[in-house]
């Protein structure tokens, strides 16, 4: 019996390693295959001006057909547009942490963290930290460290090309999510300040039976804070619509 493929993508200034904790809970069960984009971990940097539909093409050159995909943030755009462009190698969708069509003063937000981010790029890493891993965080300080880590070894201009896509890119896609067709699932933390429970409300009335969840007391980083109930909500989502026999 051949196992069901999950396609794993990170977020904007993150790599690969942020699943560690996740795919505990979903190997050896499934095939989990970990994908970095453009600019991010083992990669080459991203072309300044990169747009969404380049790192998606990247990702698709390496998914295999009827990959289950569980996009994080940055990662879920990419997947939204696999699944509306790419259906071919898209079996699902998961989009974790998303945002979707933000409103003017969402927009305005991440655009000011934009700007902060192309004025002094090492604040912007602790800023992250600070939002991600507040005071009182449940996730191991060895794991906070790690991703401070990853984040300073971004390549500054590569961080900032993708920064823009995770900022714009949102309103590009929006339009684009009605024709979505492959089965679909939006999952957010409850305190997640970016990527709100009301934009996964959003995304799940935007694609057609796309269906909801939100973790409650999660934040942004569910795949290291909250892994387990995360593996949980992906796994029952994934059986409902596997046809691997």
């Amino acid at each position: 019996m051949s196992r069901a493929r999950i396609a794993l993508i990170h977020g904007v200034g993150l790599d690969g390693s942020m699943w560690g904790p996740l795919r505990e809970f979903l190997e050896p069960e499934y095939d989990v295959q970990v994908l970095e984009l453009l600019g991010h971990g083992q990669r080459q940097k991203a072309p300044e001006g990169v747009t969404l539909a380049e790192l998606a093409a990247d990702v698709a050159e390496r998914l295999e057909p009827a990959t289950h995909v569980v996009g994080f943030s940055l990662g879920a755009l990419v997947g939204q547009h696999l699944a509306r462009f790419r259906p071919d190698v898209v079996a699902s969708l998961v989009s974790v942490a998303s945002v979707c069509a933000r409103t003017p003063e969402e927009h305005a937000a991440v655009m000011m963290r934009l700007t902060a981010a192309e004025a002094d790029f090492p604040a912007t890493v602790e800023a992250s930290i600070r939002r991600w891993y507040p005071e009182g965080t449940s996730v191991p300080a060895e794991l906070v460290e790690a991703t401070r880590r990853v984040l300073q070894r971004n390549d500054p201009q590569s961080f900032l090309a993708c920064y823009r896509v995770f900022a714009t890119a949102d309103a590009e896609i929006a339009p684009e999510l009605p024709r979505i067709a492959v089965p679909s699932h939006a999952v957010t933390g409850e305190l997640d300040p970016g990527s709100t429970p009301e934009m996964s409300a959003r995304l799940a009335s935007a694609i057609p039976g796309c269906t909801y969840s939100v973790i409650s007391g999660a934040r942004h980083m569910m795949p290291l804070e909250r892994p387990q109930e995360l593996a949980n909500t992906l796994t029952a989502f994934i059986k409902e619509h596997s046809h691997v026999h």
